[in-house]
């Protein structure tokens, strides 16, 4: 399934119903007196959030969604039927934006979690509502009221505990699949990865945690350079930030500001986020090299430096129990 995350998409609720003007006629009854019901209430336009969704693949096909008009009323004080719900089921994560794009209608962030974008428009009164002692035979209805329309931005932002972020061939793909059962593409050129990919690390029978790896960032994404930033906002909701340093290609330090200045130029806090700190591919390095700019890195930023070897998955199991200790650090705090 082809990956999208964001779609513009027309939403409608429904019109209300009219109002009725009826009169009651019936044998031996002289004054039956007006009897129009009211109209039924447009159908609403309601956003869910599912699970087993990761794609908004399905609003490139499906763009415009309209719910259906109330019942108009009749006599006998029948009132019109209201329309149905149209529910608009959407992957968990995916946040509601104004047709400006900047403004946040509503975060579906949790399964089962609904939003009623567009309420249906309600019933116009029937002639029996206008009734009273000095008018005893009114014949006015009113119309049901208009629905509300919209254009708005759909904006996924997958769920996951822990995000990859690195430069490009930095191992990214081969980490996630040596830590799970995701199999993305994996090749010895630049951008191999072209969309977020997500991966569950089974710790043990008790302990798991979701990985997401997103496309390679260069020098000069925020300004769309490579394939930009967008993909960034995937790791947005992550409680740690894991940063892979491919260490073969030597220049760790200035592979690491480079990175950290493209996640400050982003914004979105993820230049806050606790780091992890990963110098890969050891088994491309020399005892001496390996060292050498491990120590170059730990001292240029001052955290301490996971060395490994993610194709071979050497040192990929004390790593991942570093990662899982400080996804429950940071979910506490």
């Amino acid at each position: 399934m082809k990956f999208l995350d964001q779609a513009k998409i027309y939403v409608r609720s429904g019109d209300g119903g009219n109002g009725c003007v009826a009169f009651r006629r019936e044998k031996y009854i002289e004054f039956g007196g007006p009897d129009g019901g009211d109209g039924g209430r447009g159908g609403d336009i309601v956003f869910e959030a599912v699970e087993n969704l990761n794609t908004l693949i399905d609003f490139r096909y499906t763009q415009h969604f309209r719910a259906a008009k109330g019942g108009n009323g009749s006599g006998s004080d029948r009132t019109g039927a209201a329309a149905p719900t149209v529910l608009i089921r959407v992957p968990v994560g995916t946040e509601i934006l104004a047709e400006d794009r900047q403004t946040l209608l509503a975060d579906l962030d949790r399964p089962g979690k609904r939003i009623t974008l567009c309420r249906g428009g309600d019933g116009g009164f029937g002639n029996a509502r206008f009734k009273s002692s000095t008018n005893r035979a009114p014949r006015r209805a009113d119309p049901g009221w208009p629905g509300e329309e919209r254009w708005v931005w759909l904006r996924l932002k997958l769920i996951a505990d822990a995000g990859l972020v690195g430069l490009p061939n930095a191992g990214k793909s081969t980490l996630l699949a040596a830590a799970s059962a995701a199999r993305p593409k994996i090749a010895d050129y630049p951008f191999t990865t072209l969309h977020p990919q997500l991966g569950v690390v089974m710790l043990s029978a008790a302990e798991e945690f979701v990985l997401a790896d997103i496309p390679g960032l260069i020098e000069g994404a925020h300004e769309g350079t490579g394939l930009g930033d967008r993909f960034l906002g995937h790791v947005e909701r992550c409680a740690v930030l894991v940063h892979l340093i491919d260490g073969a290609a030597g220049n760790v330090v200035d592979a690491w500001r480079t990175i950290r200045a493209e996640l400050a130029a982003y914004g979105g806090g993820l230049d806050t986020k606790p780091e992890i700190l990963v110098l890969n591919k050891a088994d491309a390095m020399t005892p001496r090299q390996a060292a050498a700019r491990r120590a170059a890195l730990a001292r240029a930023t001052g955290q301490d430096v996971h060395l490994i070897a993610a194709a071979s998955r050497a040192g990929v199991d004390a790593l991942l129990r570093t990662v899982q200790n400080a996804i429950h650090a940071a979910r506490r705090k």
